[in-house]
């Protein structure tokens, strides 16, 4: 077998071996997500969390729907274990940016960038 052939077989090797480690999340940027205590949270999002821990009511009609994890910005979990949650933002006329994302509570993190960044909330 000539080297290029085999050098471009053993790249392609590696790829196809890569591929589904790298789909399942496990390099995700965030999937050990930088930590906020509750207490350095903005008022709005301790007053969601405090919602999310007592089981509602929620203000918004798609508080509580899943949350799919598409960019593997989370910890891979099945579909269905991560719910998110409206942290109202004053003076916005829409649900706004800022989300609490949970699985098993209290096992949530909050996002002030629309699921750009996460933060594992502390208690």
């Amino acid at each position: 077998m000539k080297r290029g052939v085999k050098t471009l077989c053993l790249i392609l090797i590696g790829l196809l071996l890569w591929q589904p480690v790298a789909q399942a999340g496990f390099f995700s940027e965030n999937a050990s997500a930088e930590a906020i205590s509750v207490a350095k949270l903005p008022l709005e999002a301790r007053d969601t969390f405090r919602l999310v821990k007592q089981g509602g009511p929620f203000p918004y009609p798609r508080d509580g729907i899943v949350f799919s994890n598409r960019e593997h910005k989370l910890p891979r979990q099945q579909r269905g274990y991560y719910h998110e949650y409206t942290v109202k933002t004053p003076g916005a006329r829409n649900r706004g940016a800022r989300r609490i994302v949970c699985g098993v509570v209290p096992e949530c993190y909050y996002s002030d960038d629309h699921y750009r960044t996460f933060k594992r909330i502390k208690e």
